[in-house]
């Protein structure tokens, strides 16, 4: 049996959107003498490089940034999907025009730069934009949390692409991924499974329904962990090897 730990970044690996501790990457390392290892996560890979290092896809066995819409193996590229592929020109003009226009109206404590991140395989949507200093994000967040505003940016702007074959998810502190359906974090497992892995552990922390770790820690091809913490996955990781 051949056996993986899986993980997403932000809030599993590392404090969201900061780097990984020298201890995380030490258990990681020594994790790896005994066990393949890979990370699954919703953004690009220069955003996974500032987190989890420069040599990112030699740390792991396997790296699937973008929710595995590209997809590697031993440091080389096995796959990329392309969303503008997807969409004609046409429907992904109207759903960032229709996105672009709520941000506008919408009211919130602040706003930033950047609010539509442009991804191979997504569209990253931020209410606040991703140019927000950290406080800013912490800030938002703890808005959010009480005020359900991307909750309620998904639940207004779904009809208005409900025949594009999409779906959402809320990943992260600041944003939520819009991408086709299907085209969640499962979308890696068959990378996997072809390589004869038949037992797969997976970390996450947004594991709840709407969460962009929800369908892989609910999919019969995983054993799903929720963790809160670098510190907690490092727990969890120690239990299941030790007894």
């Amino acid at each position: 049996m051949k056996r993986i730990f899986l993980f997403d970044v932000d809030g599993t690996l590392t404090v969201a959107r900061k780097k990984i501790t020298t201890e995380m990457s030490k258990f990681l390392k020594d994790l790896r003498k005994n066990n393949l290892i890979g990370f699954v996560g919703g953004s690009d890979l220069c955003k996974q490089k500032e987190q989890l290092g420069n040599d990112v896809l030699m740390d792991f066995d396997y790296a699937f940034p973008e929710n595995g819409l590209v997809a590697y193996k031993d440091g080389k590229l096995l796959q990329k999907e392309n969303l503008a592929n997807f969409l004609s020109e046409d429907k992904l003009k109207k759903l960032i025009n229709v996105i672009l226009h709520y941000i506008a109206d919408l009211e919130i404590p602040v706003k930033r730069g950047t609010f539509i991140e442009f991804r191979t395989g997504m569209l990253n949507v931020s209410p606040i934009g991703r140019n927000c200093s950290y406080q800013e994000r912490l800030d938002f967040y703890a808005y959010d949390q009480e005020n359900n505003i991307r909750q309620t940016m998904i639940d207004k702007l779904t009809p208005e692409f409900k025949n594009y074959g999409l779906q959402t998810s809320i990943g992260g502190q600041i944003s939520f991924d819009v991408f086709p359906i299907g085209w969640d974090k499962t979308f890696c497992l068959p990378f996997l499974q072809q390589d004869g892995i038949t037992e797969i552990h997976f970390f996450g922390d947004k594991t709840y329904q709407g969460g962009n770790d929800y369908e892989i820690f609910q999919s019969d091809n995983t054993i799903g962990h929720t963790v809160k913490s670098p510190d907690e996955t490092r727990d969890i990781i120690t239990k299941i090897l030790h007894g």
